[in-house]
């Protein structure tokens, strides 16, 4: 590759928060997609000491791209480098580096340079691939300065749980059911429209309008990535509802020989400063994550005991 053709970019935003805080956000892997807005979902493939490849699935202009990355820890400087081994197009190469340089005990600059080339060296994938990097990189690290400079109270601020059933039916018809988001209108009763678009097989790009329990109607828009061999649907709100400032989560399907457990997962960030907005005037936090934790478990509840009876009742049918 021509030498001329590599593109350096860097991006630098101070952060009124420790360096230590900023670091350990920027390492955790599993949280990514909270963390990251570009992020969909990233799982671990190994790792070895400070080493660790992890595939990753983002969105890049609207578009739904996956490759796999190495990265390499240093704690000791700061530092996380990365290098793409099975590359998004349209790039033939992509690495970089993160590091955080303290200003303070509680300020710190976080920096992130950007190396790339190409396919082909083709004109037109360099200017896709400098204007995604720089936009990517403007949302992504703004985000995350929003959360460590919360981090005194950022316990508080991220919310995860699960509900979970058994069903005595095929886990096939299970997975069918929360696959086929389309069909929720009617058979849901907070799902009001569902708009489906699959730009390709296990990927979904979902907008949905959904009742809430005080009259409230909630317009969000998600990503779903389908692994039906897995039992595993994975989704990352992009337009999440009032009151959050990330959503992610889980609907998994696991068998064993009485049954099948259908288990839903949820990881949110709330979004503080909309909290009196939107629960009136003296609403805490607390209730804030009351009203979270009510609102997404009766949500999944109701999609799982859905799924139960579409899956009993074909047994029954049968």
């Amino acid at each position: 590759m021509p030498g001329e053709r590599v593109r350096r970019l860097s991006h630098t935003v101070d952060v009124a928060a420790p360096a230590g805080v900023v670091y350990t956000l920027l390492v955790d892997a599993e949280h990514r997609p909270l963390y990251f807005p570009s992020n969909v979902y990233v799982e671990r493939l190994d790792f070895c000491g400070p080493r660790e490849r992890l595939r990753v699935w983002a969105l890049a202009d609207g578009q739904v791209k996956s490759w796999t990355s190495a990265r390499v820890q240093d704690s000791a400087r700061r530092s996380l480098s990365f290098h793409q081994d099975r590359i998004m197009e349209p790039a033939a190469s992509m690495g970089g580096t993160f590091s955080v340089q303290p200003l303070g005990p509680d300020r710190c600059r976080l920096i992130v340079d950007h190396e790339f080339t190409p396919l082909d060296g083709r004109r037109d994938n360099m200017e896709w691939l400098e204007w995604n990097v720089a936009e990517t990189n403007r949302s992504d690290l703004q985000h995350l300065r929003f959360l460590a400079e919360r981090w005194t109270r950022l316990d508080e601020l991220l919310l995860s749980f699960e509900e979970s059933i058994r069903v005595k039916g095929p886990a096939e018809l299970v997975h069918s059911f929360l696959y086929d988001v389309e069909s929720w209108p009617g058979q849901l009763s907070h799902v009001r429209r569902v708009s489906l678009d699959e730009p390709q097989v296990g990927v979904q790009k979902v907008a949905m309008e959904l009742n809430a329990a005080d009259g409230a109607v909630h317009d969000i828009a998600s990503v779903r990535l389908c692994f039906p061999h897995a039992g595993r649907i994975v989704h990352k709100e992009t337009t999440p509802r009032k009151l959050l400032a990330a959503h992610c989560g889980e609907w998994s399907v696991v068998s064993d020989e009485e049954g099948v457990t259908v288990t839903s997962q949820h990881h949110v960030v709330l979004r503080e400063q909309d909290i009196e907005h939107v629960l009136g005037a003296g609403a805490t936090l607390e209730d804030a994550r009351r009203r979270v934790r009510q609102e997404l478990g009766d949500e999944s509840l109701q999609t799982l005991y859905s799924a139960r009876k579409h899956a009993e009742s074909a047994v029954r049918v049968l």
